[in-house]
């Protein structure tokens, strides 16, 4: 008989842990705990099931519950687990159910934020984060015929459900407590994203202090801040998530600066025979040489087959990450790659940066769309750090590309150089990024 493998979480993490884990091994006795209603579901395209560009629930599904039945996997869904012990290596379920383990794989995700106000949990008030959330908001916009949504932060999801709303037809109202949304891109591209939503008729309010949500008037509900009152059908809460540990605590794994749990590269915490894959755990940036934290679906996906491959006999490290990120919101492509100024610092390196703006085709060619790019470089060294792009096409290739030049360590001369494929349609005979690459190049 096999080991007992428990897998915490059955999302993208924890679900590609039990996949791995039993196609390698299939002596393994594999049982999987999620609190949803579903398994390995996809939650970056959420908000585009809710504004009706993805028209079934079931296209959010990877593989279902079934699926892993079908290859031995125990899943079981609508399940709770309330506490570990690390030293009968059992875990315990809400009914009180005690599951004995010889390996244990924390896939549990992150939390969401609460605003920390009255009135935060009415209904009509929602968070997005797992499957169901989804379905609710969805089933929620229809049943009370959804007329004016309220959004609370202008992160990556405040900003993509923004978009979704709209494409419903629901007048949009999105609060903040900064000046602009998207704060970790610079103030500059971030007021590109800022014009870009009241372009498409969402009202930014700034500066916004959080008072209470109450009943309303007209609409079902009422947001009350420093700016005053302003009423809707629906209050979407999105001011961001951190790593949820509360498991991993209760035996001691250790975390990170980041608040994650600690891994090593093949996905192995400090404890004998305890993994952690994905948003609640840490992991490693190839550039800064840092452990961070950056909950990430692609990245969660790679950690757990890390971990699934190490789990059923073989032997496989993760490599880490550069960064890489990106949302669209409206007609925009918003991404970045690799570190800022700050972090670039706080790693040992005296960073440079220069900003270009230009064409992301060639200029001969009718319908040219904006591209603004940023590049971050070490002085002494030329060493590429970073990049931010933004642009209405072509933002996420330039970053991918980018990307894979941080992967590599290459330089500013390198990347001035680089040979990328060159057509009118996609780009000038010198692409942005060669432009950007050299500019920078000059000042160093």
């Amino acid at each position: 008989m096999g080991k007992n493998v428990v897998i915490i979480g059955g999302g993208a993490g924890g679900a590609s842990v039990a996949a791995e884990a039993r196609r390698l091994d299939p002596s393994l006795s594999i049982i999987m705990f999620e609190e949803d209603a579903q398994v390995s579901f996809t939650a970056c395209p959420m908000p585009y099931y809710i504004g009706d560009v993805i028209k079934d629930p079931a296209r959010l599904i990877a593989r279902t519950p079934e699926k892993f039945i079908e290859t031995g996997v125990d899943v079981r869904i609508n399940t709770r687990v309330e506490e570990v012990d690390d030293k009968s290596r059992e875990v315990r379920l809400t009914d009180g159910t005690k599951i004995p383990y010889d390996i244990l794989v924390f896939g549990t995700g992150t939390t969401v934020q609460k605003a920390g106000i009255p009135g935060e949990n009415r209904e009509g008030v929602f968070t997005l984060r797992e499957y169901n959330d989804s379905i609710r908001i969805k089933n929620w916009l229809k049943e009370t015929n959804c007329r004016k949504a309220i959004i609370i932060g202008a992160g990556f999801i405040a900003l993509e459900m923004a978009e979704a709303f709209r494409t419903v037809g629901i007048k949009t109202s999105m609060y903040y407590r900064r000046d602009l949304p998207a704060s970790h891109w610079d103030p500059e591209y971030s007021q590109i994203i800022l014009d870009e939503i009241t372009r498409n008729g969402v009202e930014f309010v700034p500066q916004t202090q959080l008072k209470a949500i109450e009943d309303g008037k007209e609409y079902r509900l009422k947001l009350v801040t420093n700016h005053g009152e302003d009423e809707a059908d629906i209050v979407l809460v999105a001011i961001g998530v951190r790593p949820n540990v509360k498991l991993a605590s209760q035996i001691g794994v250790p975390f990170g600066e980041t608040g994650a749990i600690s891994v090593n590269f093949s996905q192995q915490t400090r404890k004998e025979g305890v993994y952690a894959v994905g948003d609640c755990c840490e992991s490693f940036n190839r550039v800064s040489r840092r452990w961070v934290w950056l909950p990430l679906g692609d990245i969660a996906n790679k950690q757990g087959r890390v971990a699934g491959k190490n789990i059923g006999g073989g032997a496989i490290f993760f490599p880490g990450v550069v960064g890489a990120q990106s949302f669209k919101v409206f007609d925009l492509e918003v991404t970045m790659t690799g570190i800022d100024e700050k972090e670039a610092t706080k790693a040992g390196f005296h960073p440079v940066s220069a900003k270009m703006s230009g064409n992301a085709i060639a200029a001969s060619m009718p319908g040219n769309k904006k591209i603004w790019m940023k590049l971050i470089a070490d002085k002494p060294s030329g060493k590429l750090l970073g990049a931010q792009v933004i642009g209405g096409r072509g933002a996420v290739s330039r970053v991918n590309v980018l990307s894979a030049a941080l992967w590599g360590g290459m330089t500013l001369d390198d990347v001035g150089y680089i040979d990328t494929a060159y057509a009118p349609p996609f780009s000038g005979a010198w692409d942005p990024l060669h432009i950007a690459a050299q500019m920078l190049r000059r000042q160093i």
